[in-house]
């Protein structure tokens, strides 16, 4: 038997429950896998209370990242994993399909990589959402290079410090937002270039300082609110602000007459647009495990706790306060 967590409303973490089943059979293009470790994300937080990108069907499952063992193959599988392989799983799924909470998961070919020699399992698990969702908008995308100034929002969590050493290994110069000084200095350790504490200064001032006047060329936000129109003035001409997150409660406006003056272009973005197609998931993982290998893309890791904690592995991460990522392990 194995455990899998599941939850039949929405609610708290209290909702959470581990169910036993018998471990499922792969189909013909599917992958078991043992899983060692799971990558918790904001996202599954929003799933857990019904308020993420599509309708929760209950009863539900939930989890986008995991790294275990190849434990059985279905007979069309893509690739040429065999049983025993490290893998890991990349967020390219709806949570109606397939998930990653559990001891034995079944998920798609086209979701499972192999794992990077460098990194344990734990460390894994916290690689793929948190660098492929900077990876599209800035890399593919703005194709940011030297030169461009590129602002981050909500810096300290682990897709914004990806995306600080994203930004910084393509050659550009990072501006990391921060809500107070209490993590500067990390932020500074990790490679941003200027950190700006929020809540403390003028941040349009202060961008406009750093960049002698003349704006920023992209902006990632995740926060959204009434500070994303005083990022949107941080632009420069004909820069562009991706949102990827709406972290705020408050509603989101937008200076149309400052935009329409820049030529400014706002983008919504999501990880699907990299992770759901097959070329440019491809060219991602490449990205990535060139970045891993050389040293200069690095997980974080803010907290680990034991499967049995998933409850308070995400009132944890709702709490708001890590530097990182929140990875849970399973089994010894």
């Amino acid at each position: 038997m194995t455990r899998t967590v599941t939850f039949t409303r929405p609610g708290a973490s209290e909702v959470l429950e581990f169910v036993e089943t018998e471990p499922a059979a792969p189909g013909p293009h599917e992958v078991r896998i043992t899983v060692k470790a799971i990558g918790i994300n904001r996202a599954e937080a929003m799933w857990r209370v019904d308020d993420y990108l599509e309708p929760v069907k209950f009863p539900a499952g939930l989890g986008y990242e995991a790294a275990g063992i190849v434990d059985a193959i279905g007979d069309e599988v893509a690739g040429d994993f065999v049983v025993g392989d490290a893998v890991n799983v990349i967020p390219s799924f709806s949570m109606n399909d397939y998930q990653t909470y559990g001891e034995s998961i079944v998920v798609p070919d086209y979701a499972v990589v192999r794992q990077p020699k460098s990194l344990s399992f734990t460390e894994a698990a916290a690689v793929w959402m948190m660098f492929v969702t900077p990876y599209g908008p800035l890399i593919e995308d703005a194709k940011v290079g030297p030169g461009d100034f590129v602002v981050i929002s909500a810096a300290s969590s682990s897709v914004g410090l990806a995306a600080i050493q994203i930004a910084n290994l393509a050659g550009a110069t990072t501006i990391a937002l921060t809500r107070t000084s209490a993590k500067k200095q990390q932020l500074l350790d990790i490679g941003a270039t200027h950190v700006i504490a929020t809540e403390e200064v003028d941040v349009l001032a202060e961008i406009t300082r750093i960049t002698e006047g003349n704006g920023v060329r992209v902006v990632f936000d995740s926060v959204g609110g009434p500070a994303f129109s005083t990022l949107i003035s941080a632009l420069s001409f004909g820069g562009t602000a991706f949102i990827y997150g709406l972290l705020s409660t408050a509603p989101t406006e937008l200076p149309v007459l400052e935009m329409i003056a820049k030529t400014a272009t706002v983008k919504a973005h999501n990880i699907w647009l990299t992770s759901g197609d097959e070329a440019r998931r491809l060219a991602a993982v490449d990205f990535i495990l060139g970045g891993l290998e050389g040293g200069t893309l690095k997980p974080v890791i803010d907290r680990v706790f034991p499967f049995d904690q998933i409850q308070q592995a995400h009132r944890y991460l709702e709490q708001s306060g890590q530097f990182g990522k929140i990875v849970v392990t399973v089994g010894d």
